[in-house]
């Protein structure tokens, strides 16, 4: 049974006509070194296409891929490897991050008046309807980051609208990650350790893998 969305678009009151594409098959990324491969050698991906929209079967088969895919990354215990000698526990270690038990926020929290530009931080944009992870991003300022150019702000205006057009539920939101290094090189190691983990559709070095749907 189709069920309405429970979520505002916050970013404009106009929908957008998505651009859209034909599913084929595409190889994945090859999996880091001594990590298993958890899918077969072949995945559908969305070619662009502008004369065409994804259709729901294509959109929610899709999402169910990359869904699938987090899933088995969270219940995959990490690779543990050997160790000469003690090294001590490494609170950023991407292994022990999982974006889905964060608190969630509305996608309009930037719009609340704040005195100051925020914290550094990583963030994650969530669809929570459907326990997908949907973009990795770290910033030095979390209340400016948002408030500036980001191209993530149309994937998720396109991603909604082509959701409400069929009726499908979603429910994006943020949550952030407060205990991260103020070093910004190290904290984009982190940001990429975890895009690479996650697979994250919206962030580019996941277009390869995933397509570019709502570009």
């Amino acid at each position: 049974m189709l069920v309405e969305p429970n979520q505002l678009d916050l970013f404009k009151d106009t929908p957008v006509e998505p651009k859209q594409l034909e599913l084929f098959a595409y190889p994945p990324l090859p999996p880091p070194p001594g990590q298993v491969e958890l899918f077969p050698s072949k995945e559908y991906k969305s070619k662009r296409r502008d004369e065409l929209v994804m259709s729901s079967e294509e959109l929610q088969r899709w999402k169910l891929q990359i869904t699938n895919y987090q899933q088995k990354t969270r219940e995959t215990p990490p690779v543990q490897q050997a160790a000469l000698f003690d090294i001590a526990p490494n609170h950023c270690d991407p292994d022990k991050i999982d974006p889905l038990t964060l608190q969630l926020q509305s996608m309009a929290f930037y719009r609340i008046p704040a005195d100051y530009p925020g914290e550094a931080c990583l963030y994650f944009v969530i669809d929570s309807a459907a326990n997908l992870i949907l973009y990795v991003g770290e910033t030095l300022r979390s209340n400016k980051r948002w408030k500036a150019v980001h191209d993530c702000k149309d994937y998720i205006i396109s991603y909604q609208d082509l959701h409400y057009r069929y009726k499908l539920k979603t429910a994006v939101n943020i949550a952030f990650w407060w205990d991260t290094p103020t070093d910004t090189k190290k904290r984009q190691q982190l940001e990429q350790a975890l895009i690479q983990k996650w697979r994250s559709p919206f962030n580019k070095e996941m277009w390869r893998v995933w397509g570019q749907p709502f570009g």
